[in-house]
């Protein structure tokens, strides 16, 4: 089970309440670091592997919105802020940098407990989800999970048929290339393309319907006049 155990940095300059916090998740079973300003936390972020971080707004050094901020420009870690209920505005900032909630001082310890499974299963999800990204292709709000055969815009699901999902997946696969309708055909058909123009056509225009806000000005699936067609890169 060792290997399993999530590390959880406490950061904060108030060291009762860094040792209370570490008692809390202990009993859960978390493996807890320490760090008692920003800088401290940042310099052990760089030599271990942590799962979620608890920081304190004010801080000497390096105060935990300037903490947050450093820590964004490489790091996609659930962020749990600690700010006393007399630092709303701190709160707001902390949010809008990048934590991912905050926790207000004094603390009950069964909510941080619960805030701090909450942030730790969503962050697993999106990190399991970016371990199989070799099977997800994503173009703006499009996004091909090639393992589940799901097709989602907008994250609204979106149904095609396996002609359609064939054809559509080539396309994102290969962003800004662009097919020729013989060239989609024989790829998805495997034969050679004799008046294949309105079958690829037809399922073409099936797929910008499902896809597309309005089909005729699509965002994603592109007409390249006189030569075929093609998903416009990112």
């Amino acid at each position: 089970m060792e290997e399993l155990m999530q590390t959880i940095l406490v950061c904060d300059d108030d060291k009762e309440i860094v040792e209370a916090i570490e008692i809390y998740l202990q009993q859960e079973g978390y493996h807890i670091l320490k760090a008692y300003d920003g800088e401290e936390a940042l310099e052990i972020l760089k030599e271990n592997e942590v799962h979620l971080l608890i920081m304190d707004v004010m801080m000497p050094r390096l105060d935990g919105i300037r903490a947050t901020l450093k820590i964004r420009e490489e790091s996609s870690i659930p962020i749990i802020i600690l700010s006393a209920k007399t630092e709303d505005a701190d709160k707001i900032l902390g949010l809008n940098i990048g934590a991912d909630d905050y926790v207000e001082k004094p603390f009950n310890p069964l909510e941080l407990v619960a805030r701090v499974k909450s942030q730790l299963r969503r962050y697993t999800q999106l990190g399991n989800a970016a371990e199989n990204s070799a099977s997800v292709y994503t173009v703006g709000g499009l996004s091909i999970n090639d393992d589940l055969k799901e097709v989602t815009v907008d994250g609204e699901v979106v149904k095609l048929t396996p002609i359609e999902y064939n054809i559509l997946l080539l396309l994102v696969k290969n962003q800004g290339k662009v097919f020729s309708i013989n060239q989609i055909y024989e790829n998805i058909w495997n034969e050679d393309a004799i008046g294949a123009d309105n079958t690829v056509a037809v399922h073409i225009r099936h797929i910008r319907e499902k896809i597309e806000i309005n089909p005729k000005e699509p965002r994603y699936l592109k007409v390249v006049w006189g030569v075929g067609y093609k998903i416009d890169k990112n």
